[in-house]
């Protein structure tokens, strides 16, 4: 007698826009020199088909620009948290980010917010927490603001590695303002693209199509928040990764224009 046949493993068709990043770790998590472990990637990736529009492109290059900034930002909050232990992280457009599982010092609160259907696909993915919750909320629709319940005085950073590369630069003075507004003292770790991501050298180094572009993210921020204490601005490819072809690594010898062929990590303080 034949034996009884098992069904096969449920794999979720998540769209591509939401996968490809969390692969991209995934794919890094397997590298020798790679720049990001996250073994939760990996796990997740397993229960998912993914979309011919993933492999789309030089994968290696995209790859190595999402890990490099993807890396930047873990750099700042994990800075964050080793001043303030106990602090609070809001990541604002988390898509299927993985952060929390990697930076997690046991201590801090973690804050998740996006749309609905997204906030479902993380459910079925990766596994919950008391300090860990989700919440609807978006770069656009800021109503979430008004009900956080964040403690009076207690240490915030705000964090939105994809979600703004997908709105207006009217879009992101809107984000960056009332973020101004609601807190007194605050930090946040934004991700920004330059005016020539789009360019043909801008596309060799791994960026994609954007709705927004800034020859100058921290003159633009000045503008929208004049009382910001701090901007600082870290370009991918200062960081001393041998896997940037040599041409790539020359543009950081040019400071006037190597924030703007990629998206690049803006760290605010106000």
């Amino acid at each position: 007698m034949a034996a009884p046949q098992r069904s096969p493993k449920t794999r979720y068709q998540i769209p591509a826009r939401l996968l490809q990043p969390l692969w991209f770790r995934s794919r890094e998590s397997l590298a020798d020199d790679g720049l990001v472990y996250d073994p939760i990637a990996a796990s997740a990736c397993h229960r998912c088909q993914l979309a011919p529009e993933c492999f789309a492109g030089d994968i290696d290059q995209k790859q190595l620009l999402h890990a490099t900034l993807t890396q930047l930002c873990d750099d700042q909050v994990n800075a964050f948290l080793k001043q303030n232990p106990d602090g609070w992280i809001i990541n604002v457009g988390a898509g299927l980010d993985t952060r929390f599982y990697r930076v997690d010092n046991g201590l801090c609160r973690w804050l998740e917010l996006d749309v609905t259907e997204n906030l479902l696909w993380r459910e079925k993915l990766f596994h919950h927490s008391e300090r860990y919750h989700h919440h609807c909320g978006s770069v656009t629709d800021l109503s979430w603001l008004d009900e956080l319940t964040i403690p009076e005085k207690s240490p915030v950073m705000l964090v939105c590695e994809h979600a703004l590369l997908d709105i207006t630069q009217t879009q992101v003075a809107s984000f960056v303002q009332a973020l101004g507004r609601h807190f007194d003292d605050a930090r946040a770790c934004l991700v920004l693209a330059g005016d020539l991501s789009q360019s043909k050298v801008g596309q060799k180094m791994g960026s994609g199509q954007y709705a927004h572009g800034y020859e100058s993210p921290s003159d633009a921020l000045l503008q929208y928040l004049p009382w910001l204490r701090r901007v600082r601005i870290f370009s991918p490819v200062d960081k001393q990764c041998q896997r940037w072809k040599w041409w790539q690594r020359l543009l950081t010898k040019f400071n006037r224009v190597k924030h703007r062929f990629t998206p690049v990590v803006v760290l605010l303080r106000w």
